[in-house]
């Protein structure tokens, strides 16, 4: 194994590598790799995955060239850089779609207040369960407690909110409980 091969396939390994749990753990290894980020954007995306797709492909194109096209280190690291260049492209336009699928409506719990949802963990009297509430166009399973018992699968409304915990009351009209609806 050459010192080539080493160079190209540590590359391919550590770039492909973080690259690969960037995507899988955001949230948790993101923030990590971001210690790097210098408050530079690119089209709101943060440099870090470019950066890491440019390193993986670098090492995909300079195997290719060595193995593949079997042309010396110089000529496979010019491949490398395009190849490069490429999957960075690639990463941005990844990142950049990704970024715009995500949600720009935020709300506050307070916003709540009013909407219907259903028990889906029972809530004791003054202890906490979870209510399953449709809103902002999203699922949301919360955390919620109650003056008084409510069980599993009965339809409540948010009355308040305490911390970050929904305050909520059993619905005793006459409404049917086939479905929690959302004032929202």
């Amino acid at each position: 194994m050459t010192t080539a091969d080493l160079v190209f396939g540590g590359c391919l390994l550590i770039g492909g590598g973080l690259l690969l749990l960037t995507l899988i753990f955001d949230d948790l290894f993101g923030g990590f790799l971001n210690a790097i980020h210098f408050g530079l954007d690119l089209g709101g995306v943060s440099p870090t995955p470019v950066l890491l797709g440019f390193v993986a492909m670098f090492g995909v194109g300079g195997l290719l060239g060595i193995h593949g096209f079997g042309v010396g280190v110089g000529l496979a690291t010019l491949i490398g850089v395009v190849a490069g260049v490429i999957g960075a492209g690639v990463v941005l336009g990844a990142f950049t779609a990704l970024r715009r699928a995500e949600s720009t409506d935020t709300f506050s719990l307070e916003d709540m207040v009013g909407s219907t949802g259903r028990v889906s963990v029972g809530i004791p009297a003054n202890h906490f369960g979870t209510v399953l509430i449709s809103f902002a166009g999203a699922s949301h399973n919360m955390t919620a407690t109650a003056d008084t018992e409510i069980p599993a699968g009965r339809v409540v409304k948010v009355v308040a909110v305490a911390g970050n915990n929904l305050v909520v009351a059993a619905i005793t009209s006459t409404v049917s409980t086939e479905g929690a609806r959302s004032d929202a």
